[in-house]
Formats: C-alpha cells, sequence, structure tokens
C-alpha cells in the first residue's frame, strides 16, 4: 500500500504573525529583519516578494528594490508561541507528525484511506489550523516527504494539493534543479555547467558521473530526480535543553583556562543547537567547587543560535558567579527554552558577513568534525599554526581564524 505523506508549511509565516497581531499590516510589503543596513532579511512578505526580496537578501539592497516596505525587528517569542499552537492542533489531530522546522510539519495518513479518505482527511486538518491558529498554511500530499515539499512550495501561497501515487516523475521532471531540496547554489551551478537546469535532464545523467562528481550525494540525487525519497517520519518529541560540562582532572583556579574552556563547550553546544535547527534564549552556566558546592546562574535573552552571542553571556554568567576565589572542579553550559529556527532567521541584527561565517564553520564541522574547527584561544600555538597553514585559505579562513 502507498504511503501518504502530508507537508504542511505555514505561508510567511513570520509575517503572517505579525499581521495577524497588527491587522493594518496586512496587504503591504513587510520585511522582517535586522534594521540596519548592514542587517538581513529574515522573513518578507508575498507583496514585497512582487519587487524581488527574499529571505538572507543585506537589507540595502532589499530596501533599493522595494523602498516602501515596512521593515519589523521581529518577535521570536511571538513566532515561538504561534508555532507552538500550530503543533498542538497537528499533534491533537495526528497519528505520526514530525516537526521539521518553526514553521513546517510532515504528517503520516498512511491508512486513513479506510477510513475518510487520505486527502480529505489532510484537506479538513488544514483547515483546523487555520481556524485555530489564525494563520495561513499551504499543504500537499504525494507518496514520500519529497514530492509532497516540493509540491508545497510550488504550489504556495494557500496551497492544497495532492500529487497521485505514481503521477511523482511528471510532476517534477518540468522543473529546475533548484526546486530538489539539498540542491544548493554550488551544486545547481556545477549541473548548469553540465547543461543540467530541469528534473528531467537530471534524471538522464549517468550514475558513474553523479557519484564520481558528489560521491555517495550523487545516489541520493539521482533517486530524488526520480522522485523517489525513502526518508522516514521522525517522530515529535520537545528537546527542552542542550547542554555540555567538564570534570578536571585537577581542580583549578585557573581563570584563563577556564574560560578557554567554556569558550570550546559554547563552540560545541551552539553548532549543535543549528544543527538541530534551534534556537535558544535561556543560557545557564555551572560550577561546582572542590568541596562539592555546586552553583548556577541563568539569563533570558532574545532567541539566537550565535557563538559570539552565546559566548559573551556565558562570559559575563561566570564572571558574576564565580566569586569564592576556591578551587573549581566542575563547570558547565546548558542551553533551554529551544525552539524550531535555523540560524539565519535568529539573525535579525547581524550582517550578511557574519551569516556567510557561520555558514563556512559550520561546512567546515560538518565535513571535518566539530574538533578540527575552534576558536585560537583554545587551541596550543603549534596547532594554531598548522591549522592556519594546512587547512584553511583566503579570506573566509582570515576571517575564521581571527574571529
Amino acid at each position: 500500500m502507498d504511503q501518504s505523506i502530508i507537508h504542511l508549511d505555514l505561508d510567511a509565516f513570520f509575517v503572517a504573525v505579525e499581521c495577524k497581531l497588527s491587522p493594518k499590516l496586512k496587504g503591504r510589503p513587510l520585511i522582517v529583519g535586522g534594521q540596519s543596513r548592514r542587517g538581513v532579511v529574515a522573513a518578507c512578505s508575498y507583496e514585497a516578494r512582487k519587487f524581488g526580496v527574499h529571505s538572507a537578501m543585506p537589507m540595502y539592497l532589499a530596501l533599493q528594490l522595494c523602498p516602501d516596505a515596512k521593515v519589523i525587528s521581529g518577535d521570536m517569542e511571538a513566532y515561538s508561541q504561534n508555532s507552538h499552537l500550530v503543533t498542538e492542533v497537528i499533534a491533537h489531530s495526528a497519528p505520526i507528525f514530525e516537526k521539521a522546522s518553526i514553521d513546517e510539519f510532515y504528517v503520516d495518513a498512511s491508512g486513513m484511506d479506510r477510513f475518510f479518505g487520505s486527502f480529505k482527511w489532510a484537506v479538513e486538518l488544514r483547515k483546523k489550523i487555520i481556524k485555530e491558529s489564525g494563520l495561513p498554511i499551504s499543504m500537499a500530499m504525494s507518496v514520500n516527504k519529497l514530492v509532497s515539499k516540493v509540491a508545497t512550495g510550488e504550489f504556495k501561497p494557500n496551497a492544497e494539493k495532492q500529487i497521485p501515487a505514481g503521477d511523482e516523475k511528471d510532476f517534477l521532471a518540468p522543473l529546475s534543479i533548484e526546486k530538489i531540496p539539498m540542491i544548493g547554489k554550488q551544486t545547481a551551478s556545477f549541473l548548469h555547467d553540465m547543461g543540467v537546469r530541469t528534473v528531467a535532464t537530471l534524471r538522464e545523467m549517468p550514475l558513474k558521473f553523479l557519484v564520481s562528481a558528489f560521491g555517495k550525494n550523487g545516489i541520493s540525487l539521482l533517486n530524488k530526480a526520480h522522485g523517489i525519497d525513502n526518508s522516514p517520519i521522525v517522530p515529535f518529541t520537545e528537546q527542552k535543553s542542550i547542554s555540555t560540562e567538564s570534570t578536571f582532572d585537577a581542580d583549578t583556579i585557573d581563570v584563563k583556562k577556564l574560560k578557554s574552556i567554556l569558550i570550546a563547550m559554547v563552540e560545541k553546544v551552539a553548532f549543535q543547537l543549528r544543527d538541530q535547527k534551534k534556537l535558544t534564549s535561556c543560557i545557564t552556566v555551572k560550577i561546582r567547587y572542590s568541596n562539592f558546592d555546586t552553583e548556577t546562574k541563568q539569563i533570558h535573552i532574545p532567541y539566537t543560535s550565535s557563538d559570539h552571542v552565546i559566548l559573551k553571556v556565558v562570559q559575563e554568567l561566570f564572571d558574576r558567579l564565580y566569586n569564592r576565589r576556591m578551587l573549581i572542579r566542575l563547570v558547565g553550559v546548558r542551553l533551554s527554552n529551544l525552539v524550531q529556527g535555523n540560524h539565519q532567521i535568529s539573525l535579525f541584527d547581524d550582517t550578511e558577513e557574519d551569516i556567510n561565517l557561520y555558514e563556512a564553520m559550520d561546512f567546515i564541522k560538518h565535513k571535518h568534525g566539530v574538533e578540527k574547527l575552534v576558536r585560537a584561544t583554545t587551541i596550543d600555538v603549534s596547532k594554531r599554526v598548522r591549522m592556519e597553514m594546512n587547512v584553511f585559505k583566503g579570506k573566509v579562513a582570515k576571517d575564521l581564524i581571527n574571529y
């Protein structure tokens, strides 16, 4: 029996929440993002998109394209609350669902045909979400996650579409290769140079060529071009926190060493945060003295997943916490109040350079391991020289070393 996989995607989610809070904003070109000239666009309304504005675009360029747009700083607390509201509606109705991001969900409706009709049930679920949340949402259904996601994106906003079993290849064939998840700018550019611009053409590429060019990802590319996707629905569970701590072999009072360890901890947990597409708004620092007394301090901040923001808070909390001048046996960092959301949408006040830097850092960590890329203050001189000589090249490398 074919699966029935539903993809649900809230239309222009941040903008929709802002319009829900202030109905007078409806119908206007809106941009959510950093207010400064060097800021970036986190989200924009469909009215602004008509002028060529899109997410991750530099704010100065967006305002050149659409000078009448209203810029809003963004309220992650409100976005998180509304995301949670939609999640509750889906959880109350769906047998199995996955929360892929703050505004995106997958639901397994397989077997519903025996009782109600899978697509009819999906339509009713969409109506229920709109009614109970007051937010617009698009929906598409097919036999797998890949085709459903592409269909939702293709027919948004206000999408309500079914790709019948067996029609996957015909649906995907005329689409540009950029429509396929996992095909980014570099992959698309490489394929364009080879004359591959549509999914139908990609489908005709020899498997040996794709594997030689992209490794194991070449197999996945070809499968996706054929509409094949066996990735399962990952049942949603609410993760409460991400944390790490270190117990020392010998108790220490070396503040410089302690702060270096905290920096390494922040790099670790912040990368985990971005890797899981999460943001945090509560940071806790923990220390345990040699007499086993344990103390913690925490603070609430605007939602973020940025190393430099979290690190500054951690260092401030440690300075406030460590006032007894006793030997320390353990330090720890915990990030809590987690919400779904990728790195870009947390950077309302950061620059395009910041985003590019974090993307480069995370790419290297994914490829070579988290421990292969650390701040200069957490490694000894010989390791630093070797890293500078053998690992990094060009401007991005310089930025990463000096960051």
